[in-house]
């Protein structure tokens, strides 16, 4: 490709862009001016905050369980990280790892490398 054509597509590509923008600030600005949009985000909002105290009443009521949830959370995330490091030391070791369900469906491990900027 040449210089030229590199310019042409980069120049639509820029035009696109604010044809898109364009668009998007005519649709804000018509919901802006809708006395029917404003009606109902005004009555979302005041549901919103009616189903924020429902929740919070219900979750007073859940208080016991949601400490179990936090603890089950914590033993989960413990328990995983001890599975990926005896998975890594059996690979490292040339053994074959593999674990199965209670259904009888086996999983073999997936390890991910991830990079960071240093």
């Amino acid at each position: 490709m040449t210089q030229t054509s590199l310019q042409n597509i980069f120049d639509r590509i820029q035009s696109t862009k604010r044809k898109i923008k364009d668009i998007k600030l005519a649709y804000k600005d018509a919901l802006a001016t809708s006395e029917e949009y404003k009606n109902l985000t005004e009555k979302i909002k005041e549901l919103q905050g009616r189903k924020k105290q429902v929740e919070m009443s219900i979750k007073q009521d859940f208080s016991g369980e949601f400490t179990k949830l936090d603890d089950y959370k914590i033993d989960l995330e413990s328990d995983q990280v001890m599975l990926s490091d005896a998975a890594m030391s059996k690979m490292m070791k040339g053994e074959t790892v593999e674990v199965e369900d209670e259904f009888g469906r086996k999983y073999d491990p997936s390890f991910n490398v991830k990079f960071k900027k240093v």
